[in-house]
């Protein structure tokens, strides 16, 4: 990384935008671009409109994550994520609340949903390939308080960059939870690079989350 010296004064802080109106801008801009998207997925070509995406996402909030991918109930699912940063919900329910109903090609999400079937997805992270059905998870529940600490295992964990083993942790959590579900709910996430004791696969920690709403 290369640091400049600054030679003028830095500016005063800019009035933070109108989640409403940066949301409205959004999707005008979403509407005017949606033609060239589509031709773009028609191709099977999507990295040509992710310049225009990645533009079209910094300027509803420039910390903001986004994800083309295919839907579940739709053809295409797009997503927009403040990874459950709450200074970031005013914007991605905005965001939300503005956006067009979902149709049969297009769903709309403020946050990544659940993989209908996590052990079924395969992760492909460098030359590693992870299929979340190995992943292993020791959960400890605290059902006074509705939470739960997991501990996260994967043989490849243990051979990943702090970055990408992460990442690998955090990752299996959100497709089988979703990433609402499992901010509200995960207190302590861990890897593990050996496989505790008494774990359980991703739709058994599916099942286990899901009591504690009942």
């Amino acid at each position: 990384m290369k640091w400049f010296r600054r030679a003028a004064p830095e500016p005063a802080p800019q009035p933070t935008p109108d989640p409403a109106a940066a949301a409205a801008r959004f999707w005008a801009d979403w509407h005017e671009l949606l033609p060239e998207i589509s031709a773009a997925l028609g191709d099977n070509e999507p990295n040509r409109v992710e310049n225009a995406l990645c533009e079209l996402v910094a300027a509803l909030h420039p910390d903001l994550h986004f994800s083309l991918d295919r839907g579940h109930r739709s053809i295409y699912s797009f997503v927009v994520s403040g990874q459950e940063d709450p200074l970031l919900r005013p914007t991605t329910d905005a965001w939300k609340a503005a956006a067009p109903p979902d149709t049969a090609i297009w769903e709309f999400h403020d946050s990544v949903p659940p993989v209908p079937d996590p052990t079924g997805v395969t992760v492909n992270l460098g030359p590693h390939r992870v299929a979340l059905a190995d992943i292993r998870v020791h959960a400890q529940v605290d059902r006074a308080a509705g939470l739960v600490d997991v501990a996260v295992h994967h043989p490849v964990l243990a051979v990943l960059d702090p970055a990408a083993r992460a990442a690998m942790t955090f990752l299996p959590l959100d497709a089988t939870l979703g990433e609402r579900v499992a901010g509200a709910r995960l207190r302590r996430v861990e890897a593990a690079d050996v496989e505790p004791e008494d774990s359980i696969d991703l739709l058994e920690l599916r099942r286990l989350v899901d009591t504690l709403d009942g």
